[in-house]
């Protein structure tokens, strides 16, 4: 029997909390900078996953 494709998770994997430290923790291990750092984006590009790593490869260099 198939998946019921009604039936949908409520959470958005594109996207980074900044209220929850594991996912900016997570994140700023993945890209290689601080969690100040990583938060510091979400506030300047919001919390898009995509944007995130885009500016965290402009920061790192």
């Amino acid at each position: 029997m198939a998946d019921d494709e009604t039936k949908r998770d409520f959470r958005d994997r594109d996207r980074v909390s900044a209220d929850e430290d594991y996912e900016v923790e997570y994140f700023a291990q993945k890209v290689g900078l601080t969690a100040q750092q990583v938060r510091e984006l979400i506030a300047k590009h919001g919390n898009d996953r995509e944007t995130l790593e885009r500016a965290a490869r402009k920061l790192r260099g």
